[in-house]
């Protein structure tokens, strides 16, 4: 084999089980991004309704 040939290493799936993960949604990634804005929508009425309310208008 030349330095140019490049063979990747056999995977430990089948073919079904690799085609099945390329075709289903990225569920963990989905999970991550809906924990993320739950936290952000939190900390932003906490800052809302905690700091800038409480404060009044300005004088």
């Amino acid at each position: 084999m030349s330095q140019d040939e490049y063979t990747p290493p056999a995977s430990p799936l089948s073919d079904e089980e690799q085609q099945r993960a390329l075709d289903s949604s990225p569920r963990g990634t989905w999970a991550i991004l809906f924990i993320y804005g739950i936290i952000f929508i939190l900390m932003w009425l906490y800052f809302w309704y905690g700091l800038f309310v409480p404060a009044g208008s300005v004088k």
